[in-house]
């Protein structure tokens, strides 16, 4: 079976679409890891309040971690020179500017953009859609991080949405343990970067949605 790329190098490159002078928030869950691999000048914000933190406090450094400094995940974060604090309501202030980048998880993605991260629609509800909503449409520019498919094989990145919907057409990029996939609106989902081993062909068979391949298409680069 060929090798997927693990949530570690998601994240990793995931957080090199961030550049110098970038504000960022990062979603529950695996978006959380990119603060692992902080860019020059990049400044991370968390919903609760937190803007300019630093890298997540690992498990061996248990001993600098402060309940004051959280992020989406629960997880500790490490201050850093120019750090804010604010209340949620200058948060969601902040979220809907339109200044932020978004790194979020998906469940679903459609062909035309449209996100689906907060419930399958099972009955099982782990939460609300909090505020993946404001995330989504209120972002300057939205990327998802995500395994390419279920746990069972199916495909996330879709035709048409079968979630409810979180947002539509909001999604500008898709990065998965498979691939890096650009969303073009009117024109679909471009096929960018390829895991190291595998094919466009491979990679398409496992996408419900139709993949344009890039001319420049490439293996994943870090």
């Amino acid at each position: 079976m060929k090798q997927r790329l693990d949530q570690d190098t998601m994240a990793m490159r995931a957080a090199k679409e961030l550049k110098d002078g970038d504000c960022a928030n990062l979603g529950f869950g695996l978006p959380t890891l990119c603060a692992l691999y902080v860019p020059e000048g990049i400044r991370f914000e968390a919903e609760a309040g937190i803007l300019g933190y630093g890298p997540l406090i690992k498990a061996d450094e248990v001993e600098k971690a402060d309940w004051h400094y959280i992020d989406a995940s629960g997880r500790f974060t490490s201050p850093a020179p120019g750090m804010a604090c604010f209340d949620v309501i200058a948060s969601f202030i902040m979220i809907r500017s339109g200044r932020l980048i978004s790194i979020m998880g998906g469940f679903q993605v459609s062909e035309k953009g449209d996100l689906a991260n907060w419930n399958t629609g099972s009955g099982m509800l782990g939460g609300t859609i909090g505020g993946a909503m404001d995330l989504a449409n209120g972002a300057k520019r939205v990327i998802i991080l995500m395994e390419h498919n279920t746990k069972d094989g199916k495909p996330k990145i879709v035709k048409k949405c079968t979630y409810p919907i979180t947002a539509r057409e909001a999604v500008d990029l898709i990065v998965t343990d498979l691939a890096v996939i650009e969303v073009k609106p009117g024109k679909g989902l471009v096929l960018k970067e390829t895991a190291p081993g595998w094919t466009a062909k491979e990679i398409q068979a496992l996408t419900e949605a139709k993949l344009t391949i890039a001319k420049d298409l490439k293996e994943i680069e870090l």
